[in-house]
């Protein structure tokens, strides 16, 4: 389980990485953003507006409220020195300031009893509006649904941090402060569902609270719904943002891709051999370095295919030479029939002949699985040093015509070299070398492997050298000595043992393994091979 956690946490943090990355994912989401930002833009503009209406409304109530409680006060209190309210003059003081319908007046008995409502004294009958018979259209639907949801969020990010001064609370706390001298001031909403502000101030005769007058002002919703009409533009323009965003990704992204699928597709009906990306190589993004791939792999792909032609134009020139000379001993075979000398040489031309192209055959064939065989073969971390050594003891019994020895040289700095490598590959790159110094050492002579580590701290090197004391290689040949079915045999060497592919497999190894290999004389005489394999 803690390696399972493990594992989910190194994947969420690259593939984070990669997104903090990725310039496309960048696009992305500066697209998918702009629009709700102008939505929140446009929703905090709102909102400030829509709070500096109800801190004025509430300021104006105030000086309302104040006013009435004077009136009241002078006209409806009296007693001395215990001061009542008269609530019937209080009634008829109330009734005759004839408050706007916007504007609902309460007076309230300090014993919190309600003495008089304006709603009430004036005999108003409060008319809605009923609502259209038919529905609203699609489009409205959905500004309206888009819109309260917008300035509901910014009330819930803004007002519930921003210390709006109308608080909301209940009527009975706002009575409470009030009937302590205090003035109290909320919103909340009524009891037919609407948005109001209340200020409730004392009703004071010298400095006893004898009552508490409520004013209510019902037109905040009317204020909501000229928000939400305000906010349409904002989310017309996050429209047209959006619009214009997913065009420009559609044409940044998109349509390169589209371009290169469709020479891709190009390639694979045979309409062309390459790819020319040179505006899409250009892009600093994750689609230039996809297209510098997709071009890499292109060409590497058709020089492989290059390389194959020639390959099988050599192989069919190597096989050519051995079949002729067979057929050309068969049929001078029924010529000297008469003659068991010549019949007995002409044999033994074919048997050399067959014996050639069963070496051929079988270094073809290795030669044409090896790609496959790296492809899907596994780095592993090999000691150097002990590797080397297994391979070159199994020599100890094999022995040639020439009872040639094989020698290993370690001359590593620590005695221990690891390496992250495929040690099949790695192995036959030594036996190569190896049977290749072997075929060309005097009799009773000694092939030498050393190993040795180079390079600096950043970058080290394993050099392995396999060294003979045979008659060495012309000059000229040091390089050519690496092509495919090249080969140039001392005199008295064996026919059909060498195929000429050995060397060329020892390079094509190596190059996969990013290292290099060279040949060159030793000034005692001999050959001497270097293989060098990055170690880092």
């Amino acid at each position: 389980m803690q390696k399972f956690r493990q594992d989910i946490s190194n994947r969420l943090r690259m593939t984070l990485s990669h997104l903090i990355g990725s310039r496309i994912a960048g696009r992305i989401l500066l697209s998918n953003l702009a629009g709700l930002v102008i939505l929140l833009l446009g929703s905090m503009i709102l909102n400030e507006m829509r709070a500096s209406f109800v801190i004025s409304k509430k300021q104006d109530l105030v000086g309302q409220a104040g006013l009435i409680s004077d009136i009241i006060a002078d006209a409806a209190t009296f007693g001395q020195p215990e001061p009542r309210l008269d609530e019937a003059l209080g009634r008829d003081t109330l009734e005759a300031l004839s408050l706007p319908v916007t504007l609902r007046g309460k007076i309230y008995a300090a014993d919190g009893r309600l003495i008089g409502d304006s709603y009430f004294l004036s005999d108003r009958v409060v008319v809605d509006n009923l609502p259209p018979l038919s529905s609203p259209a699609f489009f409205s639907r959905q500004i309206k649904v888009l819109s309260e949801w917008s300035v509901g969020l910014l009330n819930v990010l803004v007002e519930a941090g921003s210390g709006n001064s109308v608080r909301t609370q209940t009527f009975d706390q706002e009575f409470s402060e009030a009937s302590q001298g205090k003035i109290a001031a909320s919103q909340r909403f009524n009891e037919r569902g609407q948005r109001i502000i209340s200020v409730s101030v004392p009703i004071q005769r010298v400095s006893a609270v004898i009552g508490v007058l409520t004013l209510e002002a019902n037109d905040i919703d009317a204020l909501t719904r000229a928000d939400r009409a305000a906010l349409i533009p904002f989310i017309v323009v996050a429209i047209l943002v959006a619009l214009i965003m997913a065009a420009f990704l559609a044409l940044s992204i998109a349509e390169p891709l589209n371009r290169l699928a469709a020479d891709a597709d190009d390639i694979t009906v045979g309409k062309t051999q390459s790819l020319e990306l040179s505006r899409l190589t250009r892009r600093n993004d994750e689609i230039g370095q996809l297209a510098q791939s997709v071009e890499a792999m292109t060409d590497a792909l058709f020089d492989r295919i290059a390389a194959n032609e020639t390959f099988a134009a050599d192989v069919a020139h190597e096989l050519k030479n051995p079949l002729t000379s067979i057929r050309s001993a068969v049929e001078t075979a029924g010529l000297v029939r008469e003659d068991t000398h010549a019949q007995e040489e002409l044999r033994q031309v074919i048997a050399k002949d067959v014996q050639r192209l069963d070496r051929l055959i079988t270094d073809i064939s290795n030669a044409s699985r090896l790609e496959a065989e790296m492809t899907r073969a596994t780095a592993q971390r090999v000691d150097l040093v002990q590797f080397i050594k297994d391979i070159v003891s199994a020599y100890d019994g094999i022995e040639n015509d020439r009872n040639v020895k094989v020698e290993f040289v370690d001359a590593t700095k620590h005695g221990v070299l690891w390496i992250n490598i495929q040690d099949g590959p790695l192995g036959q790159v030594l036996r190569n070398l190896i049977d290749n110094a072997r075929s060309f050492s005097p009799s009773d002579d000694q092939v030498i492997v050393s190993l040795a580590d180079g390079g600096d701290e950043a970058l080290q090197t394993a050099r392995i050298m396999v060294e003979d004391n045979g008659p060495g290689i012309p000059e000229d040949k040091l390089t050519k000595i690496f092509d495919r079915f090249y080969t140039d045999r001392p005199s008295g060497t064996a026919f059909g043992r060498n195929s000429g592919l050995g060397l060329s497999i020892v390079k094509q190894i190596v190059a996969t393994f990013m290292g290099r290999v060279e040949a060159s004389n030793r000034e005692s005489g001999g050959a001497r091979f270097i293989v060098e394999l990055p170690i880092q």
